[in-house]
């Protein structure tokens, strides 16, 4: 089957990341990354079981912390988490991120993959104040110049910068003239690393996955080192359509193959 067919056999909460928590080491990397502080309003959209909201109050000393999640269950398990640490400068929120108030934000932690959502959003983010920051994994906003990445936290500034195209986007994200196979599973595991379970380690096939797509997304704009397809492509290109049935070739445009 084609990666496509694959990626829609999937639970939709996996797709979507709903039912993923970021681990709270993690989290505390991307407030370092965004240099949280005490001067800072914190809005994490999707909190899911609010632990980003828990952290930045008590490690980052945040003038005040929401969290937003359109599940009940969710909210209410976050809200008796805040209780019990006493901490009255935070507070959560079950609604459509679409609808929330978020003027007085100053940083946002915003990680959501579908493309529709992203586009909604970014004309609700530049509404902000100068210098609000919005913190995204694995992809910038969309036609949007990251000001800061330590991949795969990116961070963009309002006001934004926009990029020519997704060429200009992609080579400013990777921080690179061109994309070799070695980056691009450089980032997929940082990726892997990032969003998996500390305990399990690396998750192999995720990173695969990642790598290969990063890879013909460079192929296909023209910035991957060398007009040859590596060989570690081929191969694991090969793998996953022999052990697994999925198929990526088609990816590639037919100039390229």
């Amino acid at each position: 089957m084609k990666i496509e067919e694959y990626l829609r056999s999937l639970p939709h909460s996996i797709m979507t990341g709903e039912d993923v928590e970021l681990r709270n080491d993690v989290l505390r990397e991307i407030f370092r990354f965004a240099s949280l502080n005490t001067n800072d309003i914190f809005y994490h959209l999707g909190c899911g079981n609010g632990s980003g909201v828990v952290i930045a109050l008590q490690e980052f000393g945040v003038k005040k912390a929401t969290g937003i999640d359109n599940s009940p269950k969710k909210i209410s398990c976050a809200k008796r988490t805040l209780e019990e640490k006493n901490l009255y400068n935070g507070s959560f929120r079950c609604e459509d991120i679409f609808h929330s108030d978020i003027n007085d934000a100053s940083v946002i932690l915003f990680w959501f993959a579908d493309e529709h959502i992203i586009e909604k959003m970014i004309p609700k983010f530049s509404q902000l104040k100068n210098g609000s920051r919005i913190i995204t994994i694995w992809g910038p906003l969309t036609s949007c110049l990251p000001d800061k990445v330590v991949f795969p936290y990116i961070l963009n500034v309002v006001p934004f910068k926009r990029a020519k195209d997704l060429r200009e986007q992609m080579l400013a994200v990777f921080e690179t003239d061109c994309i070799d196979f070695v980056v691009a599973w450089e980032f997929a595991e940082r990726y892997s690393k990032a969003i998996g379970p500390k305990e399990v380690g690396n998750d192999r096939f995720l990173t695969i996955l990642q790598s290969l797509s990063i890879w013909i997304n460079a192929k296909n704009l023209g910035i991957a080192c060398g007009d040859e397809i590596p060989q570690p492509v081929k191969n694991y290109m090969g793998i996953l359509r022999t052990f697994f049935n999925i198929e990526m070739e088609h990816l590639l445009n037919q100039k390229s193959t």
